[in-house]
């Protein structure tokens, strides 16, 4: 976990993708370069929200902790202590996976 804090603005959310499992086709180890990324992550951190012209603030609906689905060109990959991450707006999550 990232040692430093990170809190989005607005509506941006910061997301760790989720590592999915080796692939093997057809007896074939796909290396890592070749595999396309997880459109699926854990959420991190949130903003505090959006906000209108009169200044009200809508709070985001998804919440530190949700699992979530995006689209494969959604957000920016960015770097804290190491680790990858992705900084997106809500508005480029598809959905909250509930198991």
């Amino acid at each position: 976990m990232a040692t430093t804090s990170f809190t989005p603005l607005h509506d941006r959310i910061l997301v760790r993708r989720m590592e999915e499992g080796e692939s093997i086709r057809g007896g074939i180890i796909i290396p890592d370069s070749a595999k396309e990324k997880p459109q699926q992550g854990e959420v991190i951190a949130v903003g505090k929200g959006k906000s209108n012209d009169e200044g009200k603030v809508f709070p985001l609906d998804v919440k530190k902790g949700d699992t979530i689905l995006f689209g494969k060109y959604s957000g920016t990959e960015i770097k804290l202590d190491g680790e990858e991450f992705l900084i997106m707006r809500e508005e480029e999550v598809l959905g909250i996976v509930k198991k």
